[in-house]
């Protein structure tokens, strides 16, 4: 059976008397592109800096059979991240970030980062501090998807951006990065905007992973019920996981109930991944719709 990316057991962090993670476990086989959702506070963060090697935490963490804090020189040959703002020198040329990262960085292909800014409207001869946040989403993209790296960390990184250059950000990670050797962990407040592109899913609240599983199966999973007037006592007894109401009629949420039992009951649907996480985790915590 092939070593899991991503191992991690009981891993734990506080910043005094704030837990930002408890005791959270969980693997990420090879070549999977995985959601960690959650809110603002939840934990998302501090876990991918854990991941990047760039925080300590309490268990254990293995990324690639390394120790992301005590090997994070080596395991950076094989690890690329993209946060919310990126961090590219703002004095430099587009140019001359590709000149630099070419230099420092033997897994990089220059032609490759090239060949793709071509085909965007980024000028080669305009500094870093002259672009939009768009386009310089747009240069590190490039610079990432030239490393051949085994392992992609996204935190946020569309944020702000408006919904073209999202989808094109998307659209680009899975044409010319992604394959079955690589994987990809992606927080983001625009679930509905990634879930398509998504193998696997973690809810975290509260510093725990609450949810850990394949989208195929979560997805099949939930089933949203408007129950008919006179069927809701029927509905109740076949224990939803959440409750609402929607046009004057109650609507209950179910994980692995019978569709057929429901259908008699009133109209029912299939969840997208923002309802089944406000299912899941509570109403208190949310995450962003388009």
């Amino acid at each position: 059976m092939t070593q899991p990316v991503i191992t991690a057991r009981n891993l734990s962090k506080s910043f005094g008397s704030f837990h930002a993670l408890k005791g959270v476990s969980f693997d990420v086989p090879e070549g999977r592109i995985v959601g960690v959702i959650g809110a603002n506070g939840a934990g998302k963060t501090t876990l991918l800096n854990a991941i990047l090697g760039l925080s300590a935490c309490e268990g254990e963490l293995s990324v690639l059979g390394l120790d992301p804090k005590k090997d994070r020189d080596a395991l950076m040959q094989d690890v690329c991240f993209i946060a919310d703002v990126a961090t590219l020198p703002k004095w430099m040329k587009v140019s001359e970030v590709l000149e630099y990262v070419e230099g420092v960085h033997p897994k990089f292909d220059r032609s490759k980062a090239e060949d793709y800014l071509k085909r965007t409207t980024v000028p080669m001869d305009r500094k870093i501090k002259a672009l939009s946040k768009g386009m310089t989403v747009q240069v590190h993209l490039a610079v990432v998807m030239s490393i051949d790296a085994k392992v992609l960390v996204l935190d946020e990184p569309t944020l702000g951006l408006d919904i073209i250059f999202r989808k094109n950000f998307y659209s680009d990670l899975l044409e010319e990065y992604f394959d079955e050797e690589r994987t990809i962990l992606i927080t983001t407040h625009n679930v509905e905007e990634i879930e398509h592109i998504l193998s696997d899913v973690i809810f975290i609240r509260d510093g725990q992973i609450v949810l850990n599983e394949e989208m195929d199966t979560l997805s099949s999973s939930y089933i949203e019920l408007m129950v008919d007037k006179g069927k809701e006592a029927d509905a109740e007894s076949m224990k939803p996981v959440s409750r609402g109401a929607t046009f004057g009629k109650k609507t209950f949420i179910y994980k692995g109930a019978d569709r057929e039992a429901l259908n008699a009951l009133g109209e029912t649907r299939r969840l997208g991944l923002a309802d089944i996480f406000v299912a899941t985790v509570g109403d208190s915590q949310t995450v962003g719709k388009e």
